[in-house]
């Protein structure tokens, strides 16, 4: 660093360094005339621009000014008073809870800071306790457009550092825009932390608590306290105060209440935690609806790679075989979105040679449906077919076929293409072995009970790398079967005693 820095006022005596964070350096300053400051020097991120960084917030109360601004080498650089300390560090200090008045005292400097910046159309999108500083007797907030600037970037980190995971809303983890209830929702979270000790959620998943848990109690609270706090911490952001009614209600709670005052105080509170609840679970299932939405999205992409690669190698190899099928998406033509595959006619891909064909079931996403147990989760599934023109042995048999699961059958958690099968102990398929879709019958043959349907094939991956083995297998059967020469299997494998299944003939 040099000893001084100019900037668009005045140059400025770059002192020790202070402190790093995810987009920049803290130093102590000082002016030409001995005014102490700090200098706060963020990168030049590509994408980002000045303005989303400079915001215009002067004369605005409980809001820490911006004494100077320009641009150092590779950075932009803003100057700022020098505060006594940030909350963070007030909150070490102590040691421990603040009580319900010393936490109001904060809160209201922090809600009349909301009102200011609501009235300018700004949201600050990063309040946390390191972000509120002690500045004149008044807790103000401060590093106004680093969050902003953090979402322009195009750099590839840009997501982790564009929220704090501890203090960052429902809304933020869902990617969606952010408002001032977002501010209101953190400052909810503050103050929870003001009053208990420590944060709400403590992660590591952040995401599943921040969208589907509720915070625990505040003992020894009081009920009006207790009932802002848990209006600023509803998952559903169009129920939290706005930063107005924040403020006026921080304002009321200042005052003595009376007994009946008290006594509606803690009915409020029993409404708002219901209220709470309602949207905590509406929270959960939109969650759950968007995280199978995602997974589906990613087993589309990867069934259509394999099945392309299917395509080719049959046309590579057997430009003889006639292809017929209901639709062009999603292999000749453009990646398509979830809902548009869902909506495609439910046709088979069919290829045929000497009689002999071979069959992909269209993409398909799977539901539980009530009553249902599964060992594990499945998202989308289809099938793969060898269909012979007519039975080659004296059994009837006339080919097989095999399920394909997109799901987390080996890791929990962890999702995959697997290729699997089923045959019948009562023997009443033609198929041998024979495919099922997700569903009672074939979660009975996964179960440990004794079932009609047993497993004929354990779950092999057959994407990220194993797609070879796939192809060339049932290219294999292909050819055996336009040849004459695919029997049925002597017999079906059993389950062995640790669970898992021995492969098929």
């Amino acid at each position: 660093m040099p000893e001084v820095i100019n900037l668009d006022q005045e140059g400025w005596r770059v002192g020790e360094q202070l402190g790093a964070g995810g987009f920049g350096k803290v130093y102590l300053a000082q002016s030409g005339d001995g005014t102490p400051a700090v200098v706060k020097l963020i990168r030049k991120d590509p994408g980002a621009k000045r303005e989303l960084l400079f915001e215009e917030l002067d004369g605005l109360p409980n809001v820490v000014p911006v004494l100077d601004r320009g641009e150092w080498d590779d950075y932009w650089a803003l100057v700022m008073p020098r505060a006594e300390k940030s909350l963070r560090e007030y909150l070490d200090e102590v040691g421990g809870p603040l009580s319900a008045d010393a936490t109001v005292e904060v809160l209201v400097d922090i809600a009349g800071a909301l009102v200011a910046i609501e009235d300018r159309c700004i949201v600050h999108r990063d309040i946390k306790p390191a972000n509120i500083l002690l500045l004149g007797g008044h807790w103000c907030l401060a590093d106004f457009g680093i969050s902003r600037y953090a979402e322009a970037t195009t750099a590839p980190d840009t997501h982790k550092h564009a929220m704090t995971p501890p203090y960052a809303a429902p809304e933020q983890w869902r990617g969606d825009q952010a408002t001032s209830a977002t501010d209101v929702y953190a400052t909810g979270l503050v103050a929870y932390e003001l009053l208990a000790g420590q944060p709400p959620f403590l992660g590591p998943d952040y995401r599943r608590q921040h969208l589907g848990e509720d915070p625990g109690p505040l003992p020894n609270v009081p009920p009006r306290i207790q009932s802002l706090v848990a209006g600023c911490l509803n998952k559903s952001a169009q129920a939290r105060p706005t930063p107005q009614n924040l403020l006026t209600q921080l304002r009321k709670s200042v005052q003595l209440a009376s007994e009946g005052a008290q006594r509606l105080q803690q009915a409020n509170q029993i409404a708002v935690s219901r209220e709470a609840e309602v949207a905590r679970q509406q929270s959960v299932a939109r969650s759950e609806k968007e995280r199978r939405h995602d997974l589906f999205e990613a087993a589309a992409k990867s069934w259509v790679h394999i099945v392309r690669i299917l395509r080719e190698q049959i046309a590579a190899n057997a430009p003889a075989a006639k292809i017929s099928k209901g639709f062009a998406w999603p292999l000749d033509g453009a990646e398509s979105s979830v809902q548009k595959l869902l909506s495609i006619p439910l046709d088979p891909w069919l290829w045929s040679l000497n009689g002999a064909k071979l069959i992909v079931d269209p993409l398909r996403m799977a539901e539980l449906q009530s009553g249902e147990r599964s060992p594990f989760e499945v998202v989308a599934y289809s099938s793969v077919s060898i269909a012979l023109r007519v039975s080659s042995d004296q059994r009837g048999y006339t080919g097989r076929s095999h399920s394909l699961w997109y799901c987390d059958a080996r890791d929990p958690g962890v999702f995959r293409w697997y290729e699997t099968a089923f045959f019948s102990l009562l023997g009443k398929s033609a198929f041998k072995p024979f495919a099922l879709d997700p569903g009672r019958s074939a979660y009975g043959a996964l179960s440990t009970v004794v079932d009609e349907y047993q497993v004929a094939r354990k779950f092999t991956p057959i994407d990220q790398g194993d797609e070879e083995d796939f192809i060339e297998r049932w290219m294999g059967w292909f050819a055996d079967a336009a040849q004459g020469r695919l029997y049925s299997p002597r017999s079906m494998p059993e389950q062995d005693p640790s669970g898992s299944w021995r492969l098929g003939p």
